[in-house]
């Protein structure tokens, strides 16, 4: 199933999120920061939650849009990761980007959690 983004690679469930957000680490590719966790069951498919935060885009079409292209982004590059993780891109910049800067910003992050030894906390 290459470059598809089927639901059962969406991040759902409070805990799932709050799990993701308390255990896993962090780091910035401007404009996103990225949160991640290494799942330990491998049979799981890696999970991704995209946020563009209200605070930031008032108006739903601005938040739609840039989660569209966040997500269109990972769905292009996601098979860079090879073991599977809990990842959230929430997006951080006030202004708008076009698509190839945050495609670079999410390739950037796939290739450094790619290149980091998968250690789990369980």
């Amino acid at each position: 199933m290459p470059n598809s983004f089927p639901k059962q690679n969406k991040l759902c469930g409070q805990l799932r999120i709050a799990q993701l957000y308390k255990e896993g680490k962090r780091f910035t590719a401007w404009p996103l920061r990225v949160t991640y966790m290494p799942i330990a069951d491998t049979q799981l498919p890696t999970q991704v939650l995209v946020w563009a935060p209200k605070s930031l885009f008032k108006k739903a079409v601005q938040r739609n849009r840039l989660r569209r292209l966040m997500r269109e982004a990972y769905r292009l590059n996601q098979d860079i990761l090879q073991a599977p993780y809990l990842l959230a891109f929430n997006y951080m910049d006030k202004e708008e980007h076009p698509y190839p800067v945050i495609e670079k910003a999410i390739t950037k992050a796939l290739k450094k959690i790619a290149t980091q030894p998968p250690t789990t906390n369980d």
